[in-house]
């Protein structure tokens, strides 16, 4: 998945936007639904392994063309961190980094700590930096607000997945708390706009899906931390379930909208509420979770590989990094 970028059109680069690192969610999260999915049937980790090889592959040529745009058009850059929609966008970078880490932790442990560790560090920064400027630096309508907002402050509960197990325990207690309380925060403010102020623009619909995620990863999250499927764990993942059927009643709008990249949102929250059915299913023998965990898997995958031939096929048609 390659961006054109040639001379004859020097704006490419400097229209490349940030929210491309939404398909390295999408792609990782695809490959941790996968690899839990291979362990419960018993099968090699082949798949995984090309899909996580693939990612790696995707997330180097974004950092290289992301980081080119920094330094050849840091004006462009600073205008996507003042927009006041895509600057939720902006973590996409850390959790990508912390996702990689969990997906090579099984396989590679001390590159997996390495990658981990700095998308923690960048998570803190991202996500702080973010709240700071949502917290009176401009004036924020309504019409600005959307469940990607969500990304910044709520992606903190990602960090346990691995975390706990590189021995991080506290520090791992640390970012869930800051994420689980923000989750609260902002689930009243994104609920009071879709309810009582005007509808999503378009091209943010997609963006409904990542209600999903918070109370999925954050269920993962807290089975990491306390090694026990308890009251609360069950709240969290059931929450998860009723987001995605308050979300398949919106279906019918998605079929009448163009592609954009927003539609990758709608990968990570099928991903994260696929492994969180698995990590039910493993720790109380559920079957019945166990047949969500795969169905959610095969949805995914049939996802993933439609968003990409999408993409592909508007890189080619110059269609993706245009000015907007």
């Amino acid at each position: 998945m390659m961006v054109d970028m040639s001379a004859s059109e020097p704006d490419r680069l400097e229209n490349f936007p940030v929210t491309f690192f939404a398909v390295m969610m999408g792609l990782l999260g695809l490959c941790l639904a996968m690899t839990a999915a291979e362990e419960a049937a018993g099968a090699s980790g082949s798949v995984s392994q090309f899909i996580l090889g693939a990612a790696v592959a995707v997330f180097i040529v974004l950092a290289g063309f992301y980081g080119l745009k920094l330094l050849r058009h840091p004006t462009a850059v600073k205008a996507e961190w003042n927009h006041p929609v895509r600057i939720a966008f902006f973590p996409t970078i850390s959790i990508s980094l912390l996702l990689l880490g969990t997906a090579l932790a099984p396989r590679i442990p001390d590159l997996a700590y390495v990658v981990w560790s700095i998308g923690a560090a960048a998570q803190a920064v991202l996500s702080l930096s973010v709240v700071a400027n949502w917290i009176g630096h401009r004036l924020y309508q309504p019409i600005h607000l959307s469940p990607a907002w969500f990304i910044p402050a709520v992606g903190n509960v990602v960090v346990p997945l691995a975390g706990v197990g590189f021995g991080a325990v506290e520090l791992s207690w640390l970012f869930f708390s800051a994420g689980i309380l923000f989750w609260v925060v902002l689930l009243t403010l994104v609920m009071n706009r879709l309810i009582f102020h005007e509808p999503l623009a378009g091209r943010l619909i997609p963006t409904l899906v990542i209600l999903i995620a918070p109370p999925t990863v954050a269920f993962v999250a807290w089975v990491r931390l306390t090694g026990d499927v308890d009251a609360f764990a069950r709240i969290l993942l059931n929450i998860g379930y009723v987001f995605a059927l308050i979300v398949l009643t919106q279906a019918p709008r998605f079929y009448r909208l163009p592609f954009a990249l927003s539609w990758w949102a709608l990968t990570f929250p099928v991903a994260a509420l696929s492994v969180a059915s698995f990590v039910f299913a493993h720790e109380t023998g559920s079957s019945f979770h166990l047949v969500i965990g795969f169905a959610l898997t095969t949805i995914l995958a049939f996802a993933v590989a439609t968003l990409v031939l999408r993409t592909a096929q508007e890189i080619r048609a110059k269609q993706i990094c245009r000015q907007e």
